[in-house]
């Protein structure tokens, strides 16, 4: 079987059961060593260190439906099914509410939490296990970065400002009630250590399966290729993907590109969450785009991927089944719309946070965003070429290059995750210029009646963003509510 076993098989001793029931709200994030047991007792080994850094891996993985969902709920490419859970559904319908359970970041800071523990023991470690070298140690740190990284990445683009935690808590009485830190504040400090730890990460853990599976020099440049996309930093995403083409990645052929999905870990693969359901490792986006139906692919997407429609024979079969607008990147086996993942394998399919396509449409976009649109056009056939479509004509404008991007990265990145964060940034770019569109997706599924009052409340880039939980905002009263939202929150 495929899977890198190894990433989530942890050593669940006394120490990692505790981390993980432990931490189930607020207040208990960082209550990791009741008495002393785990500092005391716990932080001895490499090994100790491995552990709780695949322990971060495995909580990032278990995120995979709400990855899912903060990428695509508010978007255009998928619509609900006959089982939407309501809390869902309300957000699709632009009724978004702080007691609203998606609003919960706790998960997150469970992430970066262990990523937190690993950074602040792996020195003290390395001084009581000689067979833990600096090297070794070195590349935990950076592994930990990374996801730590990722996930106030996730946290910035979802909430905008949120804590800034860069310490472990240890003890009851830390003081972990910590105020919001400024989105930008957040960004220049991830992209900071994300520069300073990339020199100390590994390309070649042992297998194919790790080396997507755990963090690379291609998956910390994708990150840092992200993150400056989003600040609209242009050259920097530019260079990062340059360094990230020298790696060896490649586009997959049309005829393979359902590789990628099935089974995985291709060599366009840059950083996939790993599962395996043989080893108890199960996704939930099977059960959410398949088996209990909670949703399809809207009509927008349909007439972007349909092959009937729009000729997309090998992207539209391998994306979602026309018949029924049933989402097939995550339970098929073939991209025919038919054939099944095996019953042992239906939980399986990774979840793909980066790989060589999307990187090379952020390219094309921060090109045509500095006036290179030929270029950035160029990008965009390449692609085209590969999942063997004709090529595309643009006028080499800014706008008309930003909506053809916009447009493929749709195609291409359907259900990935990835929709609604780029229509945020399109909405955010030179000073809110193109926000109607962003308005008039969210708005398109609101009732006829409730389109103008929301269309309206939402020129306001704060209802773009989601709220801080109502019970994170009564433990923590350093918290300051989004402002969108303030009316909904007791004081």
């Amino acid at each position: 079987m495929k899977k890198i076993k190894h990433i989530y098989e942890i050593r669940f001793n006394v120490a990692i059961v505790l981390i993980i029931f432990s931490l189930t709200g607020c207040e208990q994030w960082f209550e990791l060593y009741p008495d002393g047991l785990v500092k005391d007792e716990y932080w001895k080994s490499k090994e100790d260190v491995e552990a709780t850094l695949m322990g971060a891996y495995q909580k990032f993985a278990q995120l995979d439906y709400k990855l899912f969902l903060f990428g695509e709920l508010r978007a255009d490419l998928i619509e609900e099914g006959l089982n939407t859970p309501g809390y869902q559904s309300m957000i699709m319908q632009g009724n978004i509410y702080p007691n609203n359970q998606l609003c919960d970041w706790t998960d997150f800071y469970v992430v970066i939490n262990y990523c937190n523990n690993v950074l602040k023991y792996a020195p003290i470690v390395v001084d009581i296990d000689k067979t833990f070298t600096e090297y070794q140690m070195r590349g935990f740190e950076a592994e930990a970065i990374f996801l730590r990284s990722l996930a106030y990445f996730y946290l910035v683009r979802i909430y905008k400002d949120v804590p800034l935690v860069l310490e472990p808590s240890e003890e009851d009485d830390v003081n972990f009630f910590l105020p919001k830190s400024a989105d930008t504040t957040i960004l220049r400090v991830i992209k900071n250590d994300l520069e300073q730890f990339r020199r100390y990460v590994t390309d070649e853990y042992g297998s194919t399966e790790a080396n997507t599976g755990r963090a690379t020099k291609g998956a910390f440049l994708a990150l840092l290729a992200d993150i400056s996309l989003w600040n609209f930093e242009y050259n920097d995403c530019i260079n990062y993907v340059e360094q990230i083409e020298e790696l060896g990645y490649m586009l997959i052929p049309g005829g393979k590109w359902f590789e990628i999905f099935y089974p995985g870990n291709s060599l366009e693969g840059i950083f996939e969450l790993q599962f395996n359901d043989n080893l108890d490792q199960s996704n939930s986006i099977y059960d959410y785009t398949y088996w209990n139906n909670y949703y399809l692919a809207s009509e927008h997407a349909l007439k972007l991927l349909s092959p009937s429609e729009s000729k997309e024979i090998i992207r539209g079969n391998a994306s979602l089944r026309s018949s029924d607008s049933k989402i097939w990147k995550y339970c098929g086996a073939a991209p025919d719309g038919n054939t099944l993942r095996p019953v042992s394998q239906r939980r399986s399919a990774n979840w793909i946070v980066y790989r060589y396509a999307d990187v090379q449409l952020m390219k094309a976009e921060a090109l045509a965003m500095t006036d290179r649109y030929q270029e950035a056009l160029n990008i965009v056939n390449e692609i085209r070429n590969k999942r063997l479509m004709n090529p595309i004509n643009v006028n080499l404008t800014s706008d008309a290059m930003e909506d053809a991007i916009m447009t493929e990265r749709a195609t291409e990145l359907a259900f990935e995750g990835k929709r609604w964060f780029d229509l945020l940034r399109l909405a955010r770019r030179n000073n809110f210029k193109r926000k109607s569109k962003l308005i008039e997706i969210i708005i398109d599924r609101v009732p006829s009646t409730q389109k103008l009052v929301l269309a309206s409340k939402l020129t306001n880039p704060y209802g773009w963003y989601f709220p801080i939980e109502q019970d994170e905002l009564e433990r923590n009263n350093k918290l300051v509510q989004n402002p969108y939202y303030a009316e909904y929150s007791t004081d």
